[in-house]
């Protein structure tokens, strides 16, 4: 008999906790969830712009032309870019982007469109 009490104590123990330890398992709210997920896809999308207007500029397919790299493969590799790296690139493109329209001087902007344009076209050779 006293097993069966037992039994029964720890049965109940277990429904009694089960439903409370579920409760504190969402710590974040699915609206909140679905926000930051959003937020995150807007940023993606508005770096993958941003570099994606950098290589639509008539000086940067002029650079990349003379240098020998194809804006094919970079604009194609754009879609491929995640994380750190987008982010890195889209900053480099932003500036790249405002010392162009500043009329900063050809040596630097040549520098750093050349160099965007490499490490695009190296994520996409180590991606195959």
């Amino acid at each position: 008999m006293e097993i069966v009490r037992r039994l029964v104590a720890v049965c109940l123990v277990v429904l009694i906790a089960a439903p409370a330890a579920r409760a504190q398992q969402s710590v974040i709210g699915k609206s909140a969830l679905e926000q930051a997920v959003q937020e995150r896809v807007q940023q993606e999308q508005a770096d993958r712009q941003a570099i994606a207007s950098l290589l639509r500029r008539a000086e940067v397919r002029d650079i990349a032309a003379r240098a020998g790299l194809s804006i094919e493969k970079a604009e194609a590799a754009v879609s491929t870019l995640q994380g750190d790296d987008l982010k890195e690139l889209a900053t480099q493109a932003r500036q790249a982007e405002n010392d162009l329209a500043g009329g900063a001087t050809v040596v630097i902007t040549t520098t750093a469109i050349i160099v965007i344009l490499l490490i695009i076209i190296i994520i996409v050779l180590l991606a195959d």
